[in-house]
Parts: structure tokens; sequence; C-alpha cells
């Protein structure tokens, strides 16, 4: 009995310790869980090892091949036409081997690494939905390895030679080196609460415009965001990366520069998110 009340009180202590922790950082559970789960991933030997990247010199690549196809099958609304990918996914595989066998060179700008990741992220996502389509969400896609099932954790393609999955471009790489809370705005999952899917790939001389246009097409969209003079209700995103939003100023700060009409002194809601495939 008295073995058990040690146990009992040091996870009450060790509770307590990780409450305190996250309020002092203003961490939300979608942040530590992250983390538990690279810890996890570390641990078991998945985590994607980034020191062998930008080792040496390489020419930077164009993204040309990624618009030709968002263009034919990504309207401007962001609805994505899978059973097109499908069908032309010569040329999609095409492009992600040129992915595959360019990846950032230590001489690349910060623009022209954010516009790969971001591009890679997005392109092996709809590869990502075509080998398993049809499906209903890409929350249906699993690979049953306990403690980490998700279809973000699913190792199935290769950048340098090294096995990649979508998380570790998300966090390890575009949240993890790079300060610009607009990549929540660009990256895709294909569902559709997430932001709509560009269609056109992001190139690192029109980055800084295409980021805004997508931060204020997304905070502004009803569909994604309820913000008007009754009611502020937002996309769970700003939920989950709060923390991203927070680091150069307060969340409210940040989206009274895109909404007009976002009032600060309104309490802030969720909203559910719709994981439904984005067809």
């Amino acid at each position: 009995m008295k073995y058990l009340k040690k146990i009992a009180f040091v996870c009450v202590l060790a509770l307590i310790s990780l409450l305190g922790y996250m309020q002092y950082y203003h961490l939300n559970s979608n942040h530590v869980a992250l983390k538990v789960l690279s810890y996890l991933k570390l641990w078991r030997g998945d985590a994607v090892n980034l020191k062998l990247f930008e080792a040496v010199d390489r020419p930077p690549i164009l993204h040309d091949d990624w618009s030709i196809l968002l263009q034919k099958y990504v309207t401007k609304s962001g609805k994505v036409n899978y059973k097109g990918f499908i069908q032309d996914s010569s040329r999609l595989h095409k492009y992600l081997e040129k992915l595959s066998d360019n990846t950032p060179g230590k001489n690349w700008t910060k623009e022209e690494k954010i516009a790969y990741w971001i591009n890679a992220y997005n392109a092996f996502t709809v590869l990502l939905i075509i080998n398993h389509y049809p499906l209903k969400s890409i929350k249906d896609i699993a690979d049953g390895t306990p403690m980490i099932n998700s279809p973000w954790d699913i190792k199935f393609f290769q950048l340098a030679g090294i096995d990649f999955d979508l998380n570790a471009i998300e966090h390890q790489v575009l949240r993890g080196q790079f300060e610009e809370p607009r990549i929540h705005f660009a990256i895709n999952c294909a569902s559709v609460s997430c932001p709509n899917l560009r269609n056109e790939a992001y190139e690192a001389v029109q980055l800084q415009h295409q980021l805004e246009q997508q931060a204020i097409a997304f905070i502004q969209d009803p569909q994604k965001n309820r913000i008007n003079d009754r009611e502020t209700k937002l996309s769970m995103i700003f939920n989950w990366f709060e923390s991203d939003f927070n680091k150069a100023e307060s969340l409210r700060s940040y989206l009274s520069k895109y909404h007009p009409s976002f009032d600060a002194k309104h309490r802030i809601e969720y909203l559910e998110y719709n994981w439904l495939l984005n067809e």
C-alpha cells in the first residue's frame, strides 16, 4: 500500500509540474503531445536525422512541374480532383523524384528552403491520398504502429535516400527551423477544414506574397473562421499551434492584422474540425 501511495504521489507531482510548465510557457496539450511524440520517435529510432541534410551546396530548383499539376487538378477554391491526379500519376511521380533527388543545400536561401518543404508536404500528401483512394478522410489511413498511429507518421517516401514522414516535414523542419507561422496556412492536410491547397506551387521569388495571400484567405474565410461583430470562432489550427502565433506577438494581435472585424475583446471559441476529404 505504501508503495502505491508513493507512485501516486510521484504521478501527481509530475502532473502538477507539467501543468505549471505549460502555463508558464503558454503551451497547450497539443504542443505537449507533439513533444512527447517526438521523444517517443527518437527513442524508437524513427526520428529523421536532419543533420544529414544541407551538408553541401546544391543548385536550387523550381517547382513549375508541381504548378502544372495543381492548375489542372485543384480549383481556385481549393477543391482537389484526386481522380485526375491518379490518371496523371506518372507526372506526379516525376515531380516527387525531383524533390527526392534535389533536397535543400546549405547555399539555399530561407525562402528557397521554405518553398521546397511546403511543396514537398503538399505533394506527398496528395500521393498518400491517391495511394489509398477512394476514402472519406485522411484519418482513415494508419499503419497500426502502437502509440504512433496516424497518416502523418507513416514513412512512405524518401528524400535523399532517407525515410520520411509528413510530421517530420511539418514539425521538425518547417516549425522547428523557421519561425514562420504562415506555413500553417500553406500546408494542406487533404481535409475540408484545412487551409485551401493553393493551385500553384510555392516559389522563393514570390513566397512572401503567396504566404500573405494564404493568411488573408484562410483567416477571412467564413467556412474556416467565423469572425464578426457578434462572435469569434476560430479554426482549431489556432488552438493546436497557438504557441507559434505567440512567439512574436499575441494570437489576438496576429488576428487583428488580418481580419478587419476581429474584436480582441471577444471570447475566442474553436470550431469542430472537418476531416472529410477536400475533393
